[in-house]
């Protein structure tokens, strides 16, 4: 059975890169009707932290990442650990090391001045020392000769020399594992067959393929992302974007569109761009992956949010206006229905931020009207006019799309005015602003008593302002 793994540490929240990876190894498993299984890396116990588990949690949640074990906690395997870390001391697959931070330091210091790769230098490897009760690490003896060859999904064949590997700490001083050793025992128990991770982790490989034979079992099939790049070139970092992917749901990100976009970073099907969650389970293959490195774009993220925000279903899309809007305090007890504002404004907005912040003079009165606004369209030339449509606007019952725009229609037409000219005076009478909705679709979310009251009020500023001329 196919099995993958995403495996984050706590050390920080959930970012994009992650989140990549994440999503990788999720359509793998699921295409290949695999498992996915979720693992929490926390050996680092200074600096992991629950709020940071919470936050992986939760971005996996919000995103639809279900899996099918886990979270699986490394802090809980320790026993594990060193069961076989004492197992491979017994064989002599591991020593003690006892030098100290000077030492090394001194060490790595020589072998700078000498122009040599630093590493470990094997000083402890064949020392005939078994003293228990002073400080030591443990060190993986690693081959000394021959070459590790990793045949990986995108890069296809690397070739490291053994030579060139130092014994790399598997157990610290306190005991605990090191990061390494302690994946390359929870890959074996967990029978995961591809590891699907960033290209930063390929000088781990060969380190860790060594330790699976150590072990007497198979590595993993192993695939290398390429890194992500900002707009400028640079490695992705907090100003292009790599924050807690719980900031995209605050800013009104849709979650499938969020995955539809990190899906392309690296991986493509023909010029296909949009992808619904299904078609990305469907076609989604480790075969296809580019090596070259992605370029995140925030402009690109926010057009195919907008895509998703106008095609999906306008039912799906009310659970997240409804999060906006309560999340702005806006209060939904007396306006339109929420697939409504959907419909009227999915094509205006790019966000759902946006959208709730669009839509909350369906809602709420507003104090003040835009004085840009007052001042071009509020003028006292469309005094009657105003007076008039408010007259008919009054007597309607059933207040419908169709009812309204033939009031319009027929105020334009009494003052032989085309409906730009009453249209836009009456939007920025009812919204405070120039911009909105069809004329008639915005007065019908705003509703009829809404719409009256701010029509009298607009006809007294219009008033106003005929009397100081």
């Amino acid at each position: 059975m196919i099995r993958t793994r995403f495996a984050p540490s706590p050390t920080g929240v959930l970012h994009l890169g992650s989140v990549r990876t994440a999503l990788f190894c999720w359509l793998y498993a699921k295409h290949c009707d695999g498992q996915f299984v979720l693992r929490i890396e926390d050996t680092d116990k200074e600096r992991s932290t629950k709020e940071n588990v919470n936050a992986i949690l939760e971005g996996m949640s919000w995103l639809g990442m279900d899996y099918d074990e886990g979270p699986i906690f490394q802090t809980d395997r320790f026993e594990r650990y060193h069961e076989i870390a004492k197992n491979w001391l017994e064989l002599g697959k591991a020593y003690r090391c006892y030098c100290s931070k000077d030492e090394l330091d001194k060490m790595r210091n020589k072998q700078k001045e000498k122009g040599e790769k630093t590493r470990y230098n094997g000083h402890c490897r064949d020392l005939k020392r078994n003293d228990s009760k002073e400080g030591f690490v443990l060190r993986f003896k690693n081959p000394l000769s021959g070459k590790v060859v990793v045949n990986d999904q995108v890069r296809g064949e690397v070739e490291f020399e053994n030579h060139e590997l130092d014994d790399l700490v598997i157990v610290r001083t306190d005991g605990s594992p090191t990061y390494n050793f302690a994946v390359v025992i929870d890959d074996a128990d967990m029978n995961i067959s591809h590891v699907i991770r960033g290209d930063d982790h390929l000088n781990n490989t060969p380190r860790q393929i060594n330790m699976f034979k150590a072990l007497g079992v198979n590595a993993p099939i192993y695939s290398h992302l390429p890194m992500i790049l900002g707009d400028d070139g640079a490695k992705l970092s907090k100003r292009h974007g790599a924050v807690d992917i719980r900031d995209y749901r605050e800013q009104g990100f849709i979650p499938e569109a969020i995955l539809n976009y990190l899906v392309r970073l690296g991986w493509s099907y023909g010029d296909q761009e949009v992808f619904n969650t299904e078609e990305m389970i469907k076609l989604f293959d480790l075969s296809d992956i580019n090596q070259s490195a992605a370029a995140f774009s925030s402009d690109k993220l926010l057009w195919l949010n907008q895509e998703y925000m106008m095609h999906a279903r306008a039912e799906s899309l009310v659970p997240h206006l409804r999060y906006h809007m309560d999340l702005i305090g806006i209060d939904r007890s007396d306006g339109p229905e929420l697939i409504e504002v959907i419909e009227a404004y999915r094509e205006r907005a790019e966000t759902f931020t946006q959208m709730a912040d669009a839509c909350r003079y369906c809602y709420e009165e507003f104090d003040e009207i835009d004085p840009k606004a007052i001042k071009k369209q509020l003028r006292p030339v469309i005094l009657e006019p105003m007076i008039a449509l408010h007259s008919r606007l009054k007597l309607v019952e059933e207040w419908s799309h169709e009812i309204i725009n033939a009031c319009v229609n027929e105020v334009a037409s009494i003052f032989d005015i085309n409906m730009g000219k009453i249209g836009q005076p009456l939007r920025v009478a009812v919204t405070g602003i120039s911009a909105s909705p069809p004329i008639h679709v915005t007065l019908c979310l705003i509703g009829q008593e809404r719409t009256l009251k701010r029509l009298e009020r607009a006809i007294e500023i219009i008033k106003k302002r005929a009397e100081s001329n």
